[in-house]
């Protein structure tokens, strides 16, 4: 099961913090055990982390934005403005899938330099690693 673990690189976690990288580690075993489930127990999965973690966290980030604070101090602000129907897609992705590569924006930048890509620039707003970039 060892091998579940290779997605959670060093490389996409250097910048994060250490609350956020056992926050990110967390995340990966439970990934690896619900992507072995069957695929109806996965749906069922992903639609209790969409209703119970998901779309509370992203309607407070919401809130907090209406008042006049940071939405970003809130995880997983970035569905604020989302259905459930995408946090639900978003949590049965990142739960249902077994295989879960992360980059860090450097490592995006060499896979699209090695690839011919030139004039890489990245969003400044999340997600950040969207990229532009010409052939």
């Amino acid at each position: 099961m060892r091998s579940g673990f290779r997605g959670a690189s060093k490389e996409a976690g250097k910048d994060r913090s250490w609350p956020q990288r056992v926050l990110l580690y967390t995340v990966s075993v439970v990934r690896v055990v619900v992507s072995r489930f069957p695929s109806k127990v996965r749906s069922l999965v992903a639609d209790v982390v969409a209703a119970v973690i998901y779309w509370p966290l992203a309607k407070f980030s919401r809130l907090v934005e209406k008042v006049g604070g940071d939405p970003s101090l809130v995880p997983l602000f970035q569905y604020r403005h989302r259905s459930f129907f995408v946090t639900r897609n978003d949590a049965l992705d990142r739960f249902g899938t077994r295989l879960e590569k992360r980059y860090s924006k450097e490592g995006v930048r060499q896979l699209l330099e090695g690839a011919g890509f030139e004039k890489v620039v990245f969003s400044e707003d999340p997600p950040w690693w969207v990229a532009v970039a010409r052939r």
